[in-house]
């Protein structure tokens, strides 16, 4: 595979080579300023969305009411946990498809289209089933479950996408769609087999909710990511030698098998712990990551904390939408991402169709 004059592949989508080419300098002080900017922006987002909702709040109750006063009750033990595991699923889910548009130098690599999402969710949908009851009764089985199916997705989809030796990123994306059919298929099939009560969990979970949780499962979930995500925020220099070409970050002494190890493996476990609490909650990691990719550069040391803290203030916010957009009917988060995400993948679609069919 040749390369273009910028030292990447002929098949990089142009978009990347725009980024590459106006990658702007990043300082210390660019870095804390939009950090900081994007966590005082999740902030004021968490508190408009805990004022939204069929039942409105009353603030001066909440802030000066009684002890355990209904506005209280509703704030701190049904939407305060919800937003936190938004913020939780938002983030990680940005921050994985961050990850992999970088090291698979396209924008529509994406965890819901490449097949993690559809792995994970076949991983927890077999031990669902094999385990019954106690797996949805689980905090623990079920992320394990998904993690490892979202693994096991990866190294076969890795394995399929070695052409010579090489990774391709467009063969990739074509095993991820056939897989994620398979499994969709496969779901559907167990779903059938199931009784009333696993039909209903898997019915609930599949479709992307992060309503009917505690502080009991938001408190491991943020200690998880956050581990994961700081992994690889670690690995975010060896991303940016690799989006200069495979030759060029050997050159570098970049050990690229290890840095597309990790980053493989930290957005495997990422997606597989969100999908195991929140279910199939697509496009976050396309459509976060490429719009900040676009507004502050490709430097992976801002643009990985950046997507994370996008993605949780996406998601807060059609969050916010799906259960407040129908009066006393909440819509699943899940579809309000997946009718934002269809046509916003259409339109990266036909930009980037020149990389395929010049």
């Amino acid at each position: 595979m040749h390369a273009n004059g910028a030292g990447l592949p002929a098949c990089t989508p142009p978009s990347f080579l725009r980024w590459e080419q106006k990658r702007p300098y990043l300082t210390r002080g660019r870095l804390v300023t939009v950090l900081a900017a994007l966590a005082v922006l999740l902030a004021l987002t968490a508190v408009a969305a805990a004022g939204v909702g069929n039942v409105p709040l009353h603030w001066d109750r909440v802030l000066w009411g009684p002890e355990r006063n209904v506005d209280r009750v509703i704030l701190f033990e049904t939407r305060l946990p919800r937003i936190l595991l938004a913020a939780i699923v938002g983030a990680a889910l940005g921050l994985a498809g961050a990850t992999l548009q970088g090291l698979l130098r396209n924008p529509l690599a994406e965890p819901h289209l490449i097949g993690v999402s559809g792995g994970a969710a076949l991983g927890a949908t077999i031990a669902i089933v094999v385990s019954g009851r106690m797996v949805l009764a689980s905090m623990w089985l079920l992320p394990l479950a998904a993690a490892a199916g979202a693994l096991v997705s990866v190294a076969l989809l890795y394995r399929i996408s070695l052409v010579h030796g090489r990774l391709q990123p467009h063969v990739l994306l074509l095993a991820g769609v056939v897989y994620n059919a398979f499994a969709g298929a496969f779901i559907l099939f167990v779903n059938f087999l199931a009784d009333f009560y696993q039909a209903q969990g898997l019915l609930s979970w599949l479709v992307g909710s992060v309503a009917g949780y505690g502080y009991d499962l938001v408190a491991p979930a943020a200690a998880y990511c956050a581990l994961a995500g700081a992994w690889l925020c670690r690995h975010a220099r060896g991303l940016d030698l690799l989006s200069l070409g495979e030759e060029n970050a050997w050159q570098l002494g970049v050990d690229v098998d290890r840095v597309r190890r990790v980053a493989f493996l930290g957005s495997s476990l990422l997606v597989g712990a969100v999908v195991a609490v929140s279910g199939m909650i697509g496009f976050v990691g396309l459509i976060v990551p490429h719009t900040l990719r676009a507004i502050l550069g490709a430097d992976h040391r801002l643009l990985l904390p950046a997507s994370a803290l996008g993605g949780a203030i996406f998601l807060l916010l059609a969050d916010t939408i799906a259960r407040s957009a129908a009066a006393g009917v909440e819509i699943p988060v899940g579809v309000v991402t997946a009718l934002t995400g269809g046509p916003f993948f259409l339109y990266l679609l036909r930009r980037e169709q020149r990389c395929f069919y010049p």
